[in-house]
């Protein structure tokens, strides 16, 4: 698909309400390989793009091209190309993140929003989380993380990842000319430390949410996810995926499918307007 300039990978399977699968770093759409034929099944129609810089999408070089801004768009075009007014959506990692910024920016466009391992962006930080997010730091020095990660056989980088999720698969798709640098660049877009004065966007989101954070996630520290719920004005929850890495979407496939489906087809309770 053209979309912004740029030719998008998107996967578009199934028939009913439209359903957005938003992947983070290091992923493609190939994340989503065990939720679309499940989603497919209970009458969900799944669109899911290589987001700009990952996958087969192509891959813009400059940093700025990997604004958050610019992925909404590319996320709201990728909508209006296939008459899609709204959809459900559901994002891992940066897909996640990205999925929150839509449903705050965006909100007529998100009905029901599922994020897995990311947290609503006027959330604080604590230090332990500032502990977590040291590798965000030695990926903005462009050359420097890329010679870390590839260093040895990408010895760096299985360690960093713990060999969870799609290893190899990162490993074959980082090797091609530019992805590694690419794929980073959305961290140097929209990571770069800020002063602490920087005010957050506390905006909360109409979009009933349900929040999912992996007991074994090595990135995201669980206060953070429970504490997202607070940024919700509609139906919200937050369930803890016992026994996965930071991949839910790979290693609690059953049970994460089984609370995306319940969460985009049940009829939820009216919210409790905010005192």
């Amino acid at each position: 698909m053209q979309v912004n300039g740029l030719e998008l990978h998107v996967d578009d399977q199934g028939d009913g309400a439209p359903v957005l699968l938003l992947h983070g770093w290091p992923d493609s759409s190939h994340l989503w390989r065990g939720q679309v034929p499940v989603l497919n099944k209970a009458g969900l129609r799944t669109i899911a793009p290589d987001m700009r810089g990952f996958g087969e999408s192509d891959k813009p070089s400059e940093v700025g091209a990997y604004a958050f801004s610019t992925l909404r768009h590319d996320v709201l075009s990728i909508m209006d190309e296939l008459d899609i007014e709204s959809a459900h959506i559901v994002g891992h990692d940066w897909g996640a993140a990205l999925a929150w910024s839509l449903a705050i920016n965006e909100p007529t466009r998100v009905n029901r929003l599922v994020a897995i391992s990311a947290p609503h962006e006027g959330v604080p930080s604590r230090l332990e989380q500032h502990e977590k997010f040291w590798y965000q730091l030695l990926f903005m020095f462009e050359g420097t993380a890329e010679d870390w990660l590839q260093h040895d056989d990408w010895k760096f980088f299985r360690e960093f990842t713990r060999n969870d999720g799609d290893t190899e698969r990162y490993v074959a798709d980082l090797s091609r000319p530019g992805a590694l640098t690419a794929s980073l660049n959305i961290y140097r877009a929209n990571a770069r430390p800020r002063p602490p004065t920087t005010p957050r966007n506390q905006t909360p989101v109409s979009a009933p949410t349900m929040v999912i954070w992996p007991s074994d996630d090595h990135y995201l520290v669980e206060d953070r996810l429970i504490a997202s719920t607070d940024f919700v004005d509609a139906p919200s929850r937050y369930v803890r995926l016992d026994d996965s890495s930071h991949w839910a979407p790979l290693d609690a496939t059953d049970q994460l499918n089984s609370l995306i489906v319940e969460w985009l087809t049940e009829k939820l309770p009216t919210p409790t307007p905010r005192p």
